[in-house]
C-alpha cells in the first residue's frame, strides 16, 4: 500500500513560482521502486490532465502546456517528488495530483494541493 500526501500549493501572482511537493509512505519503502511518478492537474469539469513525468530510470516527459516552465524531479533520500513551477499562468490554476505507479501498474493517487494563478 502506498500514501501520498501533497503539498506547497497556494495563490501565486502570474509569472511566479511555486514548488510542490509529493511525500511518499507506505509498504512499498522507496520511490526508486515505482514505474512512474507523475503530477496530474484537474479543473472542475475537466478530465485530469498529466503534465510530468519521471521513471524509475531518470527519464523525464512534459505535456507541451508547461514545457519549459516546469519541471519534475525527485529526492529518493526524502522519498518525495517535487514539481517545480515557473512563469505562472491563470491558466495554470488547477488542483494538482501526485500518482505513484508500481511495477504491477497499481496507480495511487494523493489528496490534491490548489494552486491558484492570479493578480
Amino acid at each position: 500500500q502506498v500514501q501520498l500526501a501533497e503539498s506547497g500549493g497556494g495563490l501565486v501572482q502570474p509569472g511566479g513560482s511555486l514548488r510542490l511537493s509529493c511525500a511518499v509512505s507506505g509498504s512499498i519503502a522507496s520511490i526508486t521502486d515505482m514505474v512512474y511518478m507523475d503530477w496530474y492537474r484537474q479543473n472542475p469539469g475537466k478530465e485530469r490532465e498529466l503534465i510530468a513525468r519521471i521513471t524509475r530510470g531518470g527519464l523525464t516527459n512534459y505535456a507541451d502546456s508547461v514545457k519549459g516552465r516546469f519541471t519534475i524531479s525527485r529526492d529518493n533520500a526524502k522519498n518525495t517528488v517535487y514539481l517545480q513551477m515557473n512563469s505562472l499562468k491563470p491558466e495554470d490554476t488547477a488542483v494538482y495530483y501526485c500518482k505513484a505507479t508500481t511495477v504491477r501498474g497499481t496507480g495511487s493517487w494523493g489528496q490534491g494541493t490548489q494552486v491558484t494563478v492570479s493578480s
